[in-house]
């Protein structure tokens, strides 16, 4: 965000020594008092206007609590503030979905933080929670993201399906929606479709990566959705092509590369997130 133009002001909910894609980790998790103490300290200098809210990995329902609280209020000193929310709950692996924060945090999004947020990024699983039904079909994430609509986001963008791609076995369909409400209270919805080349390993960091991008975006493209998310994903290739591309060299023929060999290569990546080249195109739903 800072290299794409944007002044952040950062309230880290967990400080540790490295992220949990390692086997160890240390470190400190904030709670909602203290992110409450830090607040009030931007609310004394009188420097809380922001524009935009973005938040991602948090553990704890009080934290997330205070979050809601804080939005509302951000909003209420300025009512163009955009919340852009990852709920990050958990993911599908083989099939399989499963929740990597305690299951006390998925009422607290539904009925709390999902309806003052703006924009929401949730994976295929964390919408399906979300919202209480099963995507099998492309026709079904559409309705599931209208259910997302309904909940309060004007943009839902599902980042990661497991659903066939038109373009073959090789892709990754992410599946957006962005639903504008005029002055007349008729509401216009625009709907896109992004495959992009699977990448063969796990990388940490890429919702987070993906979630803060599309906020850059669709800031300087507010209406239009497709060109927020052609760019937003061509530049999550570029970070993971040369990520994959670095890691293996560095692991060596034949070998599986560690975790510290697939650290996304942000920094190297500069030139590419202030201006991806289009590699991955949307289609029009």
């Amino acid at each position: 965000l800072q290299v794409l133009g944007f002044e952040v002001d950062t309230v880290n909910s967990v400080q540790f020594s490295n992220h949990t894609g390692y086997a160890h980790w240390k470190g400190q998790v904030l709670n909602s008092d203290e992110l409450h103490e830090l607040y009030e300290g931007l609310k004394l200098n009188k420097v809380n206007r922001y524009d935009y809210v973005l938040t991602g990995y948090t553990r704890d329902t009080s934290f997330l609590a205070m979050v809601v609280d804080i939005v509302q209020e951000l909003k209420q000193q300025n009512s163009d503030l955009v919340y852009v929310c990852d709920p990050v709950m958990g993911d599908k692996w083989n099939g399989e979905g499963s929740m990597y924060v305690p299951k006390d945090l998925l009422p607290v999004y539904r009925d709390k933080v999902v309806p003052v947020a703006d924009i929401i990024t949730p994976n295929q699983f964390e919408a399906e929670l979300l919202t209480g039904r099963k995507i099998y079909t492309e026709k079904d994430a559409l309705e599931v993201m209208d259910m997302l609509h309904a909940m309060g986001p004007e943009t839902v963008v599902i980042t990661s399906s497991d659903l066939q791609a038109p373009l073959g076995n090789d892709y990754l369909i992410a599946l957006g929606s962005h639903r504008k409400t005029k002055a007349d209270g008729t509401s216009i919805t625009q709907r896109i479709r992004v495959e992009s080349p699977k990448v063969d390993a796990v990388f940490v960091g890429t919702g987070d990566l993906f979630a803060a991008m599309l906020l850059a975006w669709t800031h300087k493209h507010p209406n239009n959705l497709k060109v927020a998310c052609e760019k937003t994903v061509s530049a999550m290739q570029h970070v993971l092509q040369r990520t994959i591309k670095s890691a293996k060299v560095q692991a060596g023929e034949g070998n599986k590369p560690n975790p510290a060999q697939l650290e996304l290569r942000m920094v190297q990546s500069k030139k590419d997130i202030e201006n991806p080249e289009i590699i991955v195109k949307a289609t029009v739903l």
